[in-house]
């Protein structure tokens, strides 16, 4: 069985002039870290010319497709019937892309063929994490 989830996607970047821009993006899973996934932003697509990762719930990602959804550093919204707002915060400023709800929608699909909503492995997620936090202490 698949433990990995990697998907290709185009965004349109929103620019403070309401200019949409063409984004690549990829999108991932693993069934190692559950309950989040992963959006991949190549250098061309950044404000510092580098590779940036964000990551945040999966669930987020499933409840921003239906309605508002998010606080803070990421945020999602329906932009009619075929787009998906994604929004992300950080100290550096925003970005706000609209993604194909279907390319999103199929992304998730996959993930929960991987690992089905609600049955997460919080307790070894925690784990790991402590594990990383502590170093094995």
């Amino acid at each position: 069985m698949d433990t990995f989830v990697e998907q290709s996607a185009q965004a349109r970047l929103i620019t403070a002039e309401d200019r949409e821009v063409p984004v690549s993006a990829v999108l991932r899973y693993t069934a190692d870290d559950p309950l989040a996934v992963f959006v991949d932003f190549p250098p061309e697509a950044t404000l510092e010319g580098g590779d940036v990762t964000w990551t945040f719930a999966r669930s987020l990602l499933d409840q921003g497709m239906r309605a508002p959804a998010g606080r803070g550093d990421v945020q999602i919204w329906p932009h009619g019937r075929t787009r998906t707002v994604v929004e992300f915060h950080s100290p550096h400023g925003l970005a706000m892309l609209q993604f194909p709800t279907s390319a999103l929608r199929r992304f998730l699909l996959r993930t929960y063929a991987v690992v089905a909503a609600g049955q997460e492995d919080v307790a070894g997620v925690v784990e790991r994490g402590l594990d990383a936090l502590f170093g094995g202490v």
